[in-house]
Order: C-alpha cells, then structure tokens, then sequence
C-alpha cells in the first residue's frame, strides 16, 4: 500500500534513527527484525521480519535499503486501496509502535515543559508536515525536515490557543534555513516561543491536542448542534467533530462518551433549512441539524460541502492541503529563481549598457577635454598678448622712473659723500678726545695707587702708635698701684701732722695720679687734596 508506506515513512525514519549506534546510517537486520515485526503485527503480518536475514548480503541496512524492504515485503500485502478510517487507524498504530523506540531521546530532557503525550502529539504532527530529504554530506544518510513556514504556522496557532502574543519577526531572525529543522529543534522552538511564561498544564495540552486533532486526525470542525432524532423527531444537543470520512457525535465536549457516527461519502449534499437548521443529505438518509445562529450555521454549512468533496479520496485532508503547500513553495522558489535568473540577466544587460555608456561617457570627457583645452589655450594667447602690450607700457614708464630714480640716487650719493665725510672727522675727534681721557686715566690710576701706598704705610705707623701706647697704660697703671702701697706704708709710719708734711714732701716726688693721661688722639693722616700730614696726641 504506497499511500500508508508514504504517510508513515517519517515515523519510520524516527524509529529508524533511534536505532542507530553512529552516524554512519545503518542499522543491523537483529534490531529491524524487532521494529519490522512490531509493524507486521499492526497490519496483521506474521513473519514479514524473517526475509532481512536474506534480503541483501550486508548484515546491516541503510534507510533506503530498508524502506524498499518494507515496500515490497511488508505494505505491499495491503489491498491498494483502503478508506480513510483504516488509513488513519494504520497510521496512529505505526507511530505508536515508532514513538515507543524513539521516545526516550525526546522525554529525557532538562527543563522539559511538554509531558509525554503532548511530546507524542508533536511527534505525529511533525510527521505528517515533514519531508525526507537525502544528507547532502552522506549519501547513504537521510534527513526527516520541516520547513519554517510549516513550523511558523504550528507556532503561531499554538501561541494563539494559549492567548499569547507570536512574534513574528522574532522568528524570522531566527535565519532557519530552507527546510532544516529537526523534530529536537522543533520540540525547542514551541518550549522557547510559545510556552514561556505558561504553568497551566491543562490549557497547554489543550493547545496541543487541538493542534493535533486538525493536522493527524484531519479534524475539519468541532461544535455544538442539536440533531434531529430518527424515531423521536425531538431536537437533542450533542457534541459534533466533523472529519472528511464522518461525523462523529458525543454527549460531551470530553469526547469521551461516544453516541454516535455519520458516514459521509462523496455524493453527500449540504441544504440549508429555516430557523438556522441544516439538512445533510446521504445515500442512506437525511439528517437534520440545528445551529445557534446564522453565522454558525454558515461555517457548519462550508464545513460540511468541504467534508463531502474530500470523502472519497485515498488521501487525508491535510495531507493534501500540505501537498498543496509544497506545490506552491515549490513553485515560488522556481518562480523566485526564475525572477533571480531574469535579475541578473537584467543586472547584466545593465551592466553592459552602463560599461557602453561610461565608454561613450569617457569619449565625450576626453573630446571636452581637448575643447577645454583649446579654448584655455586660447584664453592664455589673448592673455599674452594683452600681457605684452601691457608690458611695453610699462617698460616706458619704468624707463622713465628709472631715469627719475638715477637722478636722486647721484644727489643722495653726494649727500652721504659729505655725510661720511663729517663722521669721519667726528671719528678723529672723539679719538683725540679718548686718548686725553686715557691718559688722564691714567694719572688718576697712580695717584690712587699712591695714596693707597701711603695709607697702607700710615696703618702700620698707626699700629706701632697703639703698641706705644698700650705699653705706656700698662706702665701707668704699675706706677698707680705702687702710689697706692706707698700711701699705705706712709699712713701706718707717721700718723702725726709732721709726718703728714714729710708724707706731702715726699708726694711732691711721686707722679700725680690725677693727671691727665697721655692719650693719641689722633694718629697722623693723610690728605689727598692738601697733601700734608698732621700728627695730636
């Protein structure tokens, strides 16, 4: 069966990539037999897993190796065609058996947000959104992708089940290249642009599980609406999720308790009823149903006409919306390259008429050049013809003022001749003069030195004075002191008036004390106007 091999090829591949022990790409036959028998027995196939241990020599398979395998061996024992209830049951049973190899490397995370079943929820969205494309660096290596416009709107419809704000451009800075994120980077991307901030579990697995319900479960609306019964024509309330195969009805938005299903084929028709009612009109019978108002009655009503054009297919509704999207992706990135191709044809038709223009461009600057030049060389004639005659003009006028020039020069001349003539004999003068004041200069110099001679001579006359001087003091002063004794002696040997006459006889010998001392005034001196000496004592 090619439709379930290709709607489960990438949870194969998840599966497939857990089970490998490097990254050479190959797994051993021992551990596909286990995954290969697990798959058999959901499609109730026994012993598909023993043909590995002859299909190829190798004793381990790459992805390619493998998925031809379960093409031939295992899918292609399916009727070809099966109707999309049993397709989805195959898928869901598949996945299960491929997430239980796989789980692991996804649980086991540090500050992990998403608990098992919204990881598993994740896990079968990416499945169903990725693409396989070959590793460009290993030929025997594939890689499961999906593309960041298919991230960016799973992104921005989980943001806004949670009442968050997306940002947009904070995405698009991310720089994801063209199809290059893993489901590791997809799980990320969903934690750190979408979940940051929200501790409510609940609104979060809701978010998640809404997401789910409309990509894998091709979900097209869920809703309120009373239905007609069949046998008790009473309008009842029920719980509808419409999907391309069925209606599914519960007593419940819980979906746990199920009362019912409406198969809708490709020859169902929609009509509208009055008092907000709708009529769904099936091979087998019409069913009739209630809305609120008209505007919900619209949306069931588009529902239900897109439900019936997409129930006879082979292929779920959003697998087919997807494929729609990579059509258009693929047929904008040709029309992009084409655009490109067309640019730089463009760019280079410009470039050629620009490099011709600057070609024309230099001739004409070249040809302006040389008429600039022309017209400069032109302009400089003129010039030096004005510049002669001027020249000639003034050429007589300086001969004239050189012969003015000329005439004051010989009368300045003449001037200073006699001007030199005065200074020189002022010059003879003023040596003359010079030469008496030298001498005169010199006459002074040696009477100085004369009376400097003289005055040293009267220093040392001075100093011989004072030596006599102190000598004669000192000799006084030895003369008083034996007055004195004398005196002594005399008063003890005459106390009588006798006595005292002999004693006065006897002074009239000695020196009196009382006599004016000799004193040198004045040593002798020199006058250097009177020249004459003078001598007191």
């Amino acid at each position: 069966m090619a439709v379930l091999l290709e709607n489960t090829t990438n949870t194969v591949w998840q599966a497939f990539v857990s089970l490998q022990q490097d990254d050479s790409g190959f797994v051993h036959k021992s551990k596909l037999k286990v995954l290969t028998a697990n798959i058999g027995t959901v499609l109730d196939l026994y012993g598909v897993e023993k043909g590995l241990e002859h299909f190829r020599s190798s004793q381990s398979l790459n992805f390619i190796q493998y998925k031809f395998y379960l093409q031939k061996e295992v899918f292609g024992s399916l009727p070809d065609k099966l109707n999309l209830i049993e397709l989805r049951n195959y898928e869901s049973s598949i996945a299960d058996i491929c997430w239980l190899v796989c789980r692991k490397q996804f649980i086991n995370r540090k500050d992990a947000i998403l608990d098992e079943t919204a990881l598993f929820q994740i896990f079968r969205i990416f499945s169903v959104l990725a693409e396989l494309i070959p590793d460009c660096q290993d030929e025997n290596s594939y890689q499961v992708l999906l593309h960041p416009s298919e991230a960016r709107h799973i992104a921005q419809n989980v943001a806004n089940s949670l009442g968050c704000r997306f940002d947009d451009e904070d995405f698009i800075n991310l720089n994801v290249p063209m199809s290059s994120i893993r489901l590791s980077a997809f799980i990320a991307l969903l934690e750190s642009k979408c979940l940051v901030g929200i501790t409510d579990s609940i609104a979060i697995s809701e978010a998640i599980t809404e997401i789910y319900q409309t990509i894998v479960e091709d979900v097209i609306k869920k809703g309120f609406l009373t239905k007609k019964g069949y046998i008790f024509p009473t309008m009842r309330e029920y719980w509808f999720v419409l999907r391309p195969s069925e209606l599914t009805y519960y007593k419940t938005r819980s979906e746990k308790d199920r009362c019912g299903s409406i198969p809708i084929e490709s020859g169902s028709r929609v009509e509208n009823r009055s008092g907000n009612k709708i009529a769904l009109c099936t091979p087998e019978r019409n069913f009739e149903f209630g809305t609120t108002d008209y505007m919900t009655r619209l949306q069931w009503v588009s529902a239900f006409q897109l439900a019936s054009d997409h129930a006879g297919g082979s292929q779920s509704y959003q697998r087919l919306q997807y494929a729609r999207r990579k059509l258009l992706r693929k047929d904008r990135f040709q029309e992009m390259m084409k655009a490109k191709a067309q640019l730089q044809e463009e760019r280079i038709a410009r470039e050629l008429a620009e490099d011709q223009a600057k070609e024309l461009k230099a001739v004409v600057i070249e040809e302006t050049k040389k008429l600039n030049d022309l017209e400069q060389l032109k302009e400089k004639l003129e010039k030096l013809l004005e510049d002669e005659t001027q020249a000639k003009r003034d050429e007589e006028i300086v001969r004239n003022l050189q012969a003015r020039v000329l005439a004051e020069e010989w009368e300045k001349r003449e001037e200073l001749e006699r001007l030199q003539e005065e200074q020189r004999l002022l010059l003879e003068e003023e040596r003359g003069k010079r030469l008496e004041y030298e001498e005169l200069q010199r006459k002074k110099e040696q009477e100085l030195k004369d009376a400097e001679e003289r005055l040293r001579q009267l220093e040392k006359e001075k100093q011989l004075l004072d030596q006599q001087l102190k000598t004669a003091h000192q000799k006084i002063k030895k003369s008083e002191d034996s007055k004195e004794i004398i005196e002594a002696r005399l008063h003890q040997v005459a106390p009588n008036l006798k006595s005292t006459t002999q004693i006065r006889r006897t002074q009239s010998f000695i020196p009196s004390t009382k006599e004016k001392p000799i004193v040198l005034s004045k040593t002798y001196g020199y006058d250097l106007n009177r020249n004459k000496q003078s001598s007191e004592i």
